[in-house]
């Protein structure tokens, strides 16, 4: 447990290479212990890829050998273009993280198979399940990476748009896919499926602190801080002039907005210029107007 423990490894890359590995073996568990067995889909690719091997082995009758779970294999293969998108859009850093993710939960999704649930109770086994898979979903991207499938898509989209999230992009690919299920398969399918698809994208977006938004405020007497903020984060920066009231002294007041994970950025500059400036630091809800979401390199 040390080394997941240890702040300052989970900071380097393979730190980060191993924490985004956690993360899929969470959301592979969450997976194939709680939904699999229970004739559930679990959402996004890897859903889509349940429902496919459903109809080829269970509709279709195609002999595949039981010692491999189809829908691993499928996984990895739907991920191919999407991690190529990774690749080209977004960043290579992201790229390596996100396949290391895809090769963990391809093989434990086509190796891991339960014949009973751990829960059989269905509404409690999805809630658990949605929880689980998701905090798997929110530490890999924490870490810089992803599991691929629509968090792929929804990082890109996030850096595009404002309102967009990883937890709303695949919500909105559920609701197709699960409209899908109740077509072909029967409705408490595609409801309980629902109730662990919510339960997941709610876990993931409290977990994935680059949507959290932070407003700063910082009080120096020191000139020059807003330039490193700039440089080094690519952040505009708002200054003005103000007058201590209690020490009849000029101060410079700068306004800024990040992302959360970047608040111990801003603080180790200030502090390096001013160790004696005051900060505060403000949850944003929304933002209209040019605010880039940035990804961890």
């Amino acid at each position: 447990m040390g080394v997941f423990t240890n702040t300052n490894f989970t900071k380097t890359r393979p730190g980060k290479c191993l924490m985004v590995a956690f993360g899929a073996v969470i959301y592979s568990l969450g997976v194939t212990v709680f939904i699999t067995p229970l004739h559930l889909y679990a959402g996004g690719v890897a859903g889509f890829s349940q429902l496919i091997r459903t109809i080829i082995v269970d509709l279709l009758k195609v002999p595949i050998p039981q010692s491999i779970d189809l829908a691993g294999i499928l996984y990895g293969i739907l991920n191919i273009p999407l991690i190529i998108l990774a690749y080209r859009k977004i960043s290579r850093a992201f790229f390596y993280r996100t396949l290391i993710a895809i090769i963990v939960t391809t093989v434990l999704m086509s190796f891991i198979q339960l014949q009973k649930p751990i829960i059989d109770d269905l509404l409690t086994s999805c809630i658990i399940g949605g929880i689980v898979s998701g905090a798997g979903v929110g530490i890999m991207l924490m870490y810089g990476g992803s599991g691929g499938g629509m968090d792929v898509v929804g990082m890109y989209l996030t850096q595009k748009s404002g309102d967009a999230s990883v937890g709303k992009v695949a919500l909105l690919f559920n609701t197709v896919l699960y409209t899908l299920c109740a077509i072909l398969f029967d409705i408490p399918t595609a409801i309980y499926s629902v109730i662990y698809s919510a339960a997941n994208s709610i876990a993931t977006d409290r977990m994935h602190y680059q949507n959290i938004m932070v407003q700063v405020m910082i009080f120096t007497k020191k000139d020059g801080v807003a330039d490193p903020i700039m440089t080094e984060l690519g952040r505009g920066v708002t200054e003005w002039n103000g007058d201590g009231a209690y020490t009849k002294e000029d101060t410079h007041i700068l306004v800024t907005l990040i992302s959360k994970y970047e608040i111990s950025k801003v603080s180790k500059i200030v502090r390096t210029l001013d160790p004696h400036a005051f900060i505060t630091y403000t949850r944003v809800s929304r933002v209209d107007g040019h605010f880039i979401k940035k990804l961890q390199a």
